[in-house]
């Protein structure tokens, strides 16, 4: 469960971040879970290739929840595939601004 957590706070605090500065999910909320949707089922479909390779396995974790969406897939994925697609996009976008700021 702790994991879980860890990355609920982090994205929690990476939505306050976007909520602040207007980045992402709160400038345009619909096209942004377009893209999230996107991030997310592309690298849920490289996650559930490479299991199916024998590539990604799951083992004894004491920190996760036990919680399996698939075989070799537990919801600690789904919640890190999220906040990683969250994330790149508050970065990209935020460098963005910040560096036109210096052409204008």
């Amino acid at each position: 469960m702790a994991y879980l957590t860890a990355l609920l706070v982090s994205f929690g605090c990476m939505l306050l971040i976007d909520r602040r500065f207007g980045l992402f999910l709160f400038r345009d909320p619909l096209r942004a879970a377009l893209v999230l949707a996107a991030g997310l089922i592309f690298f849920l479909a490289w996650d559930l290739a490479a299991i199916s390779l024998g590539i990604f396995l799951h083992g004894p974790a004491p920190y996760m929840t036990g919680i399996m969406l698939a075989p070799e897939l537990p919801l600690e994925e789904l919640v890190f595939l999220l906040f990683l697609s969250h994330l790149t996009m508050v970065l990209v976008l935020g460098f963005q601004r910040l560096f036109s700021r210096g052409e204008a």
